[in-house]
């Protein structure tokens, strides 16, 4: 990780349930969608499970593989403003297939923080692995 993550936005992210990753293809095609993922270390995971999918390869998975780039966003919202945080993550990004070294134990935080995939057969999963370079984390003043 380039930058070092507040102690409070580390826990943030961490207990976050969902987040909005951002790809884009190599001719700049935005494209956005809300996962679920998990921190494991200094990297953010997520996986492509078993939910129903078009059937044809995922844009995310296509746009990361032409540009090795992604974006996560966590935030939280509150009719008071002043609950307001949001954290961004930015760097590069792959595609991670079931036998790279890092799947078993991203699969694995993956795991522990939804119990939605332990009942899921992801060990031939691909993962998205996204490493930041760049953090940005925004709270409201408590103070008003």
């Amino acid at each position: 990780m380039a930058e070092r993550l507040p102690a409070w936005a580390r826990a943030f992210v961490s207990q976050a349930r969902v987040g909005r990753l951002a790809t884009a293809s190599a001719d700049a095609d935005p494209h956005v969608i809300p996962v679920v993922f998990a921190l494991v270390d200094d990297a953010l995971y997520i996986a492509i499970d078993e939910k129903p999918k078009s059937g044809r390869r995922l844009k995310r998975l296509r746009n990361i593989e032409q540009t090795g780039r992604a974006a996560l966003v966590i935030d939280h919202y509150e009719e008071d403003w002043r609950q307001l945080a949001w954290v961004l993550a930015r760097g590069s990004a792959r595609v991670l297939g079931p036998d790279d070294p890092a799947h078993a134990p991203a699969l694995a935080g993956l795991r522990e923080k939804y119990a939605q995939y332990r009942g899921m057969r992801l060990e031939r999963a691909e993962l998205i692995e996204l490493r930041p370079e760049r953090w940005v984390a925004w709270k409201a003043d408590s103070g008003g």
